[in-house]
């Protein structure tokens, strides 16, 4: 099973300069659970804000949704995979890193996301 078998299109954009609350908001009105952080210029890289991250970072520090911003909560460096990466080594990639979401990348564009959720799904 590859990557371009389990991974779900359905994911947004927000700018790192955005509120959490912002952040959230589009969650839900998307109903995902993680959004890619758009890169600042062509220098930068882009990151990931997920509703772990929130939930960790904000609401558990008791900080204000409308005063923290993207950029100051979200995963950074961002790791890209493939369509055709197999899903044991997306796997051992997220374990690796303690992530639990690798964008997949095809020809320099992000086309979609692989979770843990997805590849646990794989194997129920």
């Amino acid at each position: 099973m590859r990557a371009k078998d389990l991974m779900t299109s359905d994911f947004d954009f927000i700018s790192g300069d955005a509120t959490v609350r912002q952040a959230l908001e589009l969650m839900n009105q998307t109903r995902v659970h993680c959004l890619i952080v758009l890169p600042r210029d062509e220098y930068d890289g882009h990151g990931i804000i997920t509703d772990r991250d929130i939930v960790y970072k904000v609401i558990a520090t008791g900080g204000n949704l409308d005063k923290a911003y993207v950029h100051q909560v979200m995963t950074k460096p961002l790791f890209f995979v493939e369509p055709l990466h197999d899903i044991r080594a997306i796997a051992r990639l997220l374990r690796a890193h303690k992530l639990t979401r690798a964008p997949v990348v095809e020809v320099g564009k992000i086309i979609g996301i692989v979770s843990i959720t997805d590849i646990i799904r794989h194997f129920r």
